[in-house]
């Protein structure tokens, strides 16, 4: 199957309609992304079909829990790599503001490159750590919706990320496989940063066997201004 082609039968796969030139700009993401692989590490993942389903089809997978058609908001990528989720979900939801940020300047000057080459608007890449950027006040809840594919454990990821949610906005992370443990290990660090778990969904990724979870977690209330805590401390020493 010739590869554009490939592209829209995968994401039509979450009920998603799909023109050609945003395969196009998936196609040419996925170009870039193999190339500048061979000189960083951007991914483990480099052949096509993997690629479509690991990355862009499980970027994309976040319509299963919170609809994106059509809303103008405001959305955070936090630790986003090589750009995953944020920018198949900005090829796909043009009308997203989208911010990716992340650790490595190298990936970010990455991201810079891909966001001129695909033409994309209202999304700016970004060279910081979490725990500084959730401090300042342009970025301090400021999100209608935060993401992140990050590995982190959920109640350290929730400190990075929650701060940057405004109130009645939302947090979700992109979870793998049995998550009961890590969920009620979380759930008071999550109450104390001012959210609430709103909806657990499970589901096996289309076209594959991976077994994936979105957490949905509304902001409902301010978080206390010492949060996120600065120094590694959230990884080191989770709130419980």
């Amino acid at each position: 199957m010739e590869q554009k082609a490939r592209i829209k039968e995968a994401l039509e796969s979450l009920g998603l309609s799909i023109e050609d030139k945003q395969c196009e700009k998936f196609l040419l993401y996925y170009e870039m992304l193999i190339e500048k692989n061979k000189v960083m590490n951007l991914t483990a993942i480099t052949e096509f079909d993997e690629v479509v389903v690991k990355h862009f089809l499980d970027s994309a997978a976040l319509v299963k829990i919170f609809d994106l058609q059509n809303k103008q908001l405001k959305v955070l990528d936090m630790g986003t790599g090589a750009g995953f989720p944020g920018i198949p979900l900005k090829i796909l939801f043009p009308k997203l503001q989208v911010v990716l940020l992340d650790s490595l300047n190298k990936r970010v000057g990455f991201l810079k490159e891909v966001i001129d080459a695909l033409s994309l608007e209202n999304i700016e890449a970004v060279h910081g750590r979490a725990e500084e950027y959730g401090r300042k006040e342009a970025y301090r809840e400021k999100f209608d919706l935060c993401v992140s594919r990050a590995v982190a454990n959920l109640a350290t990821l929730s400190e990075y990320c929650i701060p940057y949610v405004a109130v009645d906005g939302y947090f979700i992370p992109y979870k793998s496989g049995n998550i009961e443990n890590e969920l009620s290990g979380a759930k008071n660090a999550i109450n104390i940063l001012g959210g609430n778990i709103e909806e657990v969904k499970e589901f096996i990724l289309p076209e594959s066997d991976i077994s994936r979870s979105f957490i949905k977690i509304r902001k409902t209330g301010k978080t206390k201004q010492k949060y996120p805590r600065m120094g590694g401390k959230p990884a080191k020493e989770p709130i419980i």
